[in-house]
């Protein structure tokens, strides 16, 4: 059986009442809406322009959909040797997945036979479930990361990758996903850090303006920005000068320098990730040294550490 999932407000018990809807033994209500709890007060929130591009965009980034191992070596590198193996030898593990969107992790962790939890803010949890129907392995749940609907250490591992970075309070997000941790399981993360190149390029006047639009506008100006810039990016992807200077001018996000994709998915995987990179309502940064001080201050011991991918990632023990 998955963890309960209790009132984010006073950690009650819930009962079913009247068919779709929770009640806890306060007066709290909340909703199951197409087979997935909605334990929010409010549905509209600063995720909505995230959710929007995980349902136009549901498959983009699934390994199965690209043909590729993108997200199983990613998740990988993060997880670790041992937690991977641990994952392997123990089916039935539970893990939660922490702002799941879309699934391009979730496929990943059902892989290693767990089952899994997948959470997200926004209304991603919808492409999440469509793409990986929920069963006796895998369960979707509508929830802020800062007020989870779970009592604490219930997990063996739980898994945040692409998140931390875009809520209001990183510090604490990472402690309230830390105590959601089993003792001697793992918390994996990874958080955007300071980069020197970032303020070279046009990406943080454009993005001033397109995250405060409404996320249907927002999309349609990402769209227009990858109609006009994603040729320019193709025609000099075999020059690392061209791709340099581009990358300046440019406020989209391509891989042609990093991922071996067809010219299609080239153009989806720029269409999400700049309309990621423009909408978002939070940004923070966080060295490694930082991440790495908030995992003890927490009492993480195993603390891996590293600059990689979209900026720091880690894991720890708790």
């Amino acid at each position: 059986m998955f963890p309960d999932v209790i009132c984010p407000v006073d950690g009650q018990a819930l009962i079913p009442h009247g068919g779709a809807k929770l009640l806890c033994t306060q007066g709290h209500e909340w909703v199951t809406e197409a087979g997935i709890p909605r334990m929010l007060r409010d549905r509209r929130n600063y995720a909505d322009a995230f959710g929007l591009q995980w349902n136009t965009s549901r498959k983009t980034q699934l390994d199965s959909y690209c043909g590729t191992n993108i997200s199983l070596r990613r998740a990988r590198r993060c997880i670790g040797p041992e937690a991977w193996a641990f994952l392997q030898d123990h089916p039935g593990s539970e893990v939660l997945e922490a702002g799941c969107g879309a699934g391009r992790f979730t496929e990943i962790l059902l892989a290693t036979g767990a089952r899994l939890t997948s959470v997200d803010l926004s209304s991603a949890v919808e492409a999440n479930q469509e793409n990986f129907p929920q069963d006796d392995r895998h369960r979707v749940v509508q929830a802020d990361v800062l007020r989870l609907p779970f009592a604490p250490h219930q997990y063996d591992m739980v898994f945040c990758l692409g998140v931390i970075q875009h809520t209001p309070n990183p510090d604490q997000t990472i402690a309230m996903l830390f105590d959601q941790v089993r003792p001697g399981g793992w918390l994996v993360i990874d958080h955007y850090t300071h980069e020197l190149s970032r303020y070279t390029k046009t990406v943080p006047l454009v993005r001033q303006v397109l995250r405060r639009l409404p996320p249907e506008t927002g999309m349609k100006w990402t769209e227009r920005l990858v109609d006009f810039f994603f040729p320019l990016h193709r025609a000099v992807r075999h020059s690392r000068i061209g791709h340099a200077l581009m990358s300046r001018v440019s406020p989209i996000v391509t891989y042609f320098h990093c991922h071996d994709l067809t010219d299609e998915l080239h153009r989806q995987w720029a269409l999400l990730d700049t309309h990621d990179a423009l909408t978002d309502r939070y940004k923070h940064k966080r060295t490694k040294g930082q991440i790495r001080q908030r995992l003890e201050h927490l009492g993480g011991t195993e603390i891996w550490c590293e600059y990689g991918g979209n900026g720091v990632e880690a894991r720890c023990r708790c």
